[in-house]
């Protein structure tokens, strides 16, 4: 008797002293010792709480094992992968990462998490009064969490602390119960509501009021087509000087091509995953600035982005993506953004696979085919195109040999730079055929964030580009974090010497390069042109006029991180009015006037007149 009272107790000790073990030798992911007994005493009350719902001691033992492998196993994983742990919003991610694995990769996730709710369902029992004491338990935790979560966050930040930007030392500091259980509850206290009416178009009126002046004249509009390419994980490898590549990965041709744009470069929201963000910032004009995908959640209403702007110009607008449609919830998200056609992959002929991803040059080859109608007829498009090969693990077909070797230990940094060998010059045949054939047209084609390079970074520490923790990444470093090729080439007038520009600037460089001249969202983000601003999930930092990277975490700021936190914060009241909200801000065209959407009040006359002036 006594020793099944105690069960629970010796379960847990061995479990967490075996994940932990795991986790520090494993993935170089070790829980302070400091932050184990807190953490240790709230896994075992998990523990006892599930124990006694259970019938059978095996099933509750197996259920203890795969619920704690997953919180702090998983959370290594993902910390050696993406630098930072498992976020609340990344269960909405769950069926996005399910789609895309395969084989073992696919049952490995799948089936722990399947084996939980299961085993759950089978061993579920109410027959002991401890039961019911537990379900009183969870039931007042519930209604905690709901209802009045401060509560549970406010003594956690006063006993365990909390660092607004660097997650991982959160986890680390904190462990994985107490992380998990500290997170949720700010989930909740911090989750995006529709913003006042008063506070938005107060908001509106201060970035519309700090924009530049336009000039006194203007051409008039001037429909092209934009080629609009976003390259999954393209980078240059070269950045890579401890690799030693016996050949340039690089394409001849593109390092000339962008050579003559000063090697210019996109800042992305994201680092070795999550497209849709960058996606949406290239598309929409508003920064990402939490951990979480845009497009599943915080995409509700349809909004007047880059597709949907052009679209009421007359352009056709296409979105192109060999992967299965409800990937990240793109037929949803391209839907409300202004798409009137999506191809996805069931629309391709598979002619052409490396493993599971369409090669680009059948992609791009294909592409071209269903538009020559629309290109042939002198109709404007807007052609935007998201690649698939370039994704983790990087594989290659048969008639894609291995063409460069690197003595790096890391396998990612031979097997990427053999992906981009065949990527940049797919690329550059492309472009060249979209120049011959559109020679006025606008192309843009970038990477939508850094590829996964070894776990903690290890491909770019030993080149020492990066650190291994990103709580000991420099102001430069966190640049380097962000940055990809990027080429803007306006027609004829070649390629487009812009710097360094964050991805949702994008929308509204394209806009003047078409001369378009009316009241868009864009003109919310337009504010600070002189002083880029790329948020991350809890710090931004701001590129100095100098070239220097000024880090903006904690408070005291500088100057400079004063006036772009207050920028953000207006430009992410207005976003989240626009994205998730009434729609205030939303600037009044002829055909909003005539068919205004059902989720959106009209404007009122002051915010109205303010962003048409």
């Amino acid at each position: 008797m006594l020793l099944k009272k105690l069960l629970p107790f010796l379960s847990t000790t061995l479990f967490y002293l075996l994940y932990y073990v795991i986790s520090t030798l494993k993935f170089d992911v070790q829980i302070r010792p400091s932050a184990v007994p807190l953490d240790y005493l709230l896994q075992l009350v998990i523990a006892y709480l599930l124990y006694a719902f259970s019938k059978r001691i095996w099933i509750f033992l197996v259920i203890q094992a795969l619920v704690m492998g997953l919180l702090y196993i998983g959370n290594a994983i993902k910390i050696s992968f993406f630098g930072g742990p498992i976020m609340p919003d990344d269960i909405y991610a769950l069926r996005s990462l399910l789609l895309i694995l395969e084989g073992w990769r696919f049952f490995a996730a799948a089936l722990p998490l399947a084996a939980i709710g299961s085993l759950l369902l089978f061993n579920f029992t109410m027959r002991h009064w401890s039961a019911y004491l537990s379900t009183c338990v969870i039931f007042l935790n519930s209604l905690t969490f709901l209802y009045n979560p401060e509560i549970i966050l406010q003594p956690l930040d006063k006993y365990t602390g909390n660092s607004v930007w660097d997650q991982r030392s959160n986890y680390i500091w904190h462990g994985a119960t107490v992380y998990t259980l500290q997170e949720s509850a700010r989930r909740m206290v911090l989750a995006d509501v529709p913003p006042d009416r008063d506070d938005v178009l107060e908001a509106a009126d201060r970035l519309l009021a700090a924009r530049p002046q336009k000039p006194a004249v203007k051409a008039e509009f001037t429909p092209r087509n934009i080629h609009l390419i976003l390259l999954e994980s393209f980078w240059d490898p070269n950045a890579l000087k401890k690799a030693r590549y016996n050949q340039n990965p690089l394409s001849p041709e593109f390092r000339k091509l962008w050579k003559s744009a000063n090697y210019s470069h996109a800042m992305a929201p994201v680092f070795g995953g999550y497209t849709a963000n960058s996606e949406f910032e290239v598309l929409c004009g508003f920064p990402v600035v939490k951990d979480n995908v845009k497009f599943e959640r915080q995409l509700l209403n349809d909004v007047p982005c880059l597709p949907h702007m052009l679209a009421d110009k007359g352009y056709k607008t296409y979105a192109s993506h060999p992967n299965v449609p409800v990937f990240w919830n793109r037929v949803n998200a391209y839907r409300r953004i202004g798409f009137e056609t999506y191809w996805s992959l069931d629309d391709f002929v598979k002619d052409d696979m490396n493993r599971e991803f369409m090669s680009d040059v059948t992609l791009y080859r294909q592409v071209l085919d269903k538009l020559s109608v629309q290109m042939d007829a002198h109709q404007p498009v807007l052609n935007y195109i998201v690649t698939y090969f370039g994704h983790w693990n990087y594989p290659l077909s048969e008639s894609r040999p291995n063409k460069v070797t690197s003595p790096s230990e890391v396998e990612e940094v031979s097997t990427y730079a053999n992906t981009v060998y065949y990527k940049s010059r797919e690329l550059m045949t492309f472009i060249d055929q979209l120049r011959k054939r559109d020679p006025d047209g606008i192309i843009v084609f970038f990477g939508d964030h850094l590829p996964f390079l070894g776990e903690n970074f290890a491909g770019y520490v030993d080149s020492g580009v990066l650190a291994a923790n990103r709580s000991d990444f420099t102001p430069d470093m966190f640049k380097f974090y962000v940055s990809t090729p990027m080429l803007i080439i306006d027609g004829k007038r070649g390629p487009v010497k812009f710097g360094n520009m964050p991805l949702y600037q994008v929308p509204k460089f394209l806009l003047n390069l078409l001369n378009y001249d009316e009241p868009s969202i864009m003109d919310y983000t337009d504010s600070l042109p002189d002083m880029p601003v790329r948020p991350l999930p809890g710090l931004h930092f701001n590129l100095l006029k100098d070239g220097k990277v000024d880090l903006c975490t904690e408070a005291p700021y500088s100057e400079t991180c004063q006036q772009s936190t207050a920028w953000l914060k207006d430009v992410m009241t207005v976003s989240n009015d626009l994205f998730i909200g009434r729609q205030f801000t939303r600037p009044m065209h002829s055909d909003m006037q005539q068919n205004p959407p059902e989720q959106a009040e009209p404007m009122p006359e002051s915010g109205n007149d303010a962003l048409n002036q």
